[in-house]
């Protein structure tokens, strides 16, 4: 049995952010390992069902249902039957197994406000409680960037050379194929003559700045690619179905997410808050320009490759903006791959816990 198990509920969700950088950092993992090393324990209803050489698959003959019942239930009856150390991905802890965890951002802890419906209030009792637990009792505390670690270390007063960064990357793009019938689906959208912003319909991702920004300036064209999330979705996406000038793809694939990244005028990121933001370093490997948020991780992350804007204040032309110089993503996108990810959390497991 291995040391090490590796929480795969991240399987039985579509690739967003944090599931994206679970799936190609057990990827690349997977090819720097010895065989039996680690294992992944994955639901019996996992969506996708990985093939591994050297990453042991365990299915679990019971479906995931609810998160929090696999990870405080299923998985830790796992761990503790077979003497296993848990990685966890997700923002989550088996509580009284903890082990090596992500916990890429407190975003619930801190914009209490965005959660309105029952439901997502109880959504952040459990995190709140999960991020305290996490941060009191990890044998390795992980994030993705020196915001998040900061953050994290302020407000749960621990010290912050416990916390160890692990950024994202985007060398999962590489491999993917252009697929250019987005176009044809929406034949307004026309070759460097819109702007795109992708990401989950949440609150966060500040759709109220795109609303904002296309009604005062009706010749712009904007598409708006992502999934809903609950009652997080911001009342803005109903000001947006109704201009003219606001396409809403609604979910797109990966391939149409490239062609569309190739093609716009410039990617644009008005998030007021992010752990990490991996879709700007999409769009950089596209060879797009990007405009984002001067706010939280991002201009950590980005620095003098984007152009920035005030995710408070509409009052700006984005056309001005783009002419003013920017430097070339060269290095940051040497700098931020899953390759060096899965390295460093290699690494870090071999030091500090084996």
């Amino acid at each position: 049995m291995p040391k090490f198990i590796i929480n795969g509920d991240f399987l039985c969700r579509h690739l967003t952010g944090i599931e994206r950088f679970a799936f190609e950092i057990c990827k690349n993992l997977d090819s720097m390992i010895s065989y039996g090393m680690i294992g992944i324990f994955i639901p019996k209803n996992a969506k996708i069902k990985p093939n591994y050489i050297n990453l042991i698959v365990y299915t679990s003959k019971k479906e995931l249902k609810s998160y929090p019942r696999w990870t405080q239930f299923t998985y830790r009856k796992f761990l503790k039957k077979n003497h296993a150390i848990g990685i966890d991905f997700s923002n989550t802890i088996p509580v009284f197994h903890a082990g090596i965890v992500f916990l890429h951002d407190i975003y619930c802890k801190l914009y209490p406000e965005d959660f309105k419906s029952f439901r997502d209030k109880l959504v952040r009792i459990y995190s709140c409680f999960m991020y305290r637990y996490i941060t009191k009792h990890a044998k390795l505390l992980l994030t993705v960037s020196e915001f998040s670690k900061n953050q994290i270390a302020q407000t749960y007063h621990i010290p912050a050379k416990n916390i160890h960064v692990i950024p994202n990357g985007w060398d999962h793009f590489k491999n993917i194929q252009p697929d250019n019938e987005v176009f044809i689906r929406f034949p307004k959208l026309q070759e460097n003559n819109f702007y795109f912003t992708l990401g989950s319909l949440s609150k966060r991702k500040n759709l109220k700045w795109i609303a904002n920004y296309a009604e005062h300036h009706p010749k712009e064209v904007f598409a708006v690619s992502g999934k809903m999330l609950s009652g997080l979705v911001p009342t803005e996406l109903e000001k947006l179905k109704t201009l003219p000038n606001v396409i809403l793809l609604g979910y797109v694939s990966d391939g149409e997410v490239k062609a569309l990244m190739q093609k716009c005028t410039a990617f644009i990121f008005p998030s007021y808050y992010e752990g990490f933001g991996i879709p700007p370093l999409e769009a950089l490997s596209c060879g797009a320009k990007i405009i984002v948020s001067k706010a939280a991780s991002l201009p950590e992350i980005y620095g003098d490759t984007a152009h920035y804007i005030d995710p408070d204040n509409t009052e700006v032309d984005l056309q001005e903006l783009l002419n003013l110089p920017i430097k070339s993503p060269e290095q940051i996108l040497k700098k931020y791959t899953y390759q060096h990810a899965a390295e460093k959390l290699y690494q870090l497991i071999l030091d500090k816990i084996i």
